[in-house]
């Protein structure tokens, strides 16, 4: 079961029927969650607030969990009908993520930086589960994903639609500062051990790294891709 907590996240994803059950601590008092979930026709069972910690253990779910409905990815060219409805989209490739909790992070960031979706591998490499919906404490339901089988191929299409792509790569010349400005972007991520594959780097526009000035020479992928995300956004 995947699952949401937290006053405002519930309130967001019922706002967009992202949730089909409802679980609330006996004695819950925010009426408007329980006036959404009844114009939703969301199902609402209350329970012992021991019954949520043990749902969410370590969480401030705040009295209220949501259960939340199956995502399903698009195609990329579902995506790209999307992403083209706004001006110089942002699109993030994840190439072999293995971490959910990266995942979920990603997405996260995706919808705090307001991106226009996330691309991944349909095999090979980690997919929207449990965990994911969890880390990402409702931006999933925000956030489109595709799921495609070829990356290579993905870029060369994304490419022909007048997307710049740049690959996040540590060994790379150019910082940050040398993503174009004003035009459409995929920002490439790579695994968490191994970076960017080899095909997949030589079909990006532009390499660029994350300037380091500590003693560790590389960071998290959902680190990263943050700081890519907000470099972009606040230009």
């Amino acid at each position: 079961m995947a699952i949401i907590y937290g006053t405002n996240t519930i309130k967001s994803s019922l706002n967009i029927n992202g949730v089909k059950k409802l679980y609330l601590a006996k004695g819950y008092s925010n009426q408007d969650v329980v006036k959404l979930a009844k114009e939703s026709d969301v199902k609402v069972v209350y329970v012992d607030s021991s019954e949520l910690d043990k749902m969410a253990p370590g969480a401030n779910h705040q009295g209220v969990i949501g259960e939340v409905r199956n995502i399903e990815t698009l195609s990329l060219d579902n995506l790209l009908v999307n992403a083209k409805k706004v001006t110089n989209p942002v699109l993030v490739i994840l190439d072999e993520l293995n971490d959910p909790h990266n995942l979920g992070a990603i997405l996260r960031s995706g919808d705090a930086f307001n991106i226009q979706g996330i691309i991944f591998k349909s095999r090979g490499q980690v997919s929207l589960t449990d965990t994911v919906a969890k880390v990402s404490t409702g931006a999933i339901n925000f956030v489109k994903c595709a799921q495609v089988t070829n990356l290579t191929m993905a870029i060369k299409q994304l490419k022909k639609e007048g997307f710049w792509v740049v690959g996040l790569d540590g060994s790379a010349k150019g910082d940050l500062k040398t993503i174009p400005v004003n035009a459409p972007l995929v920002i490439v991520v790579g695994s968490e051990g191994f970076g960017i594959s080899r095909l997949v780097k030589e079909n990006c526009d532009l390499l660029v790294k994350i300037p380091m000035m500590g003693h560790v020479n590389c960071l998290n992928a959902s680190v990263a891709c943050s700081i890519a995300l907000y470099q972009i956004r606040n230009r």
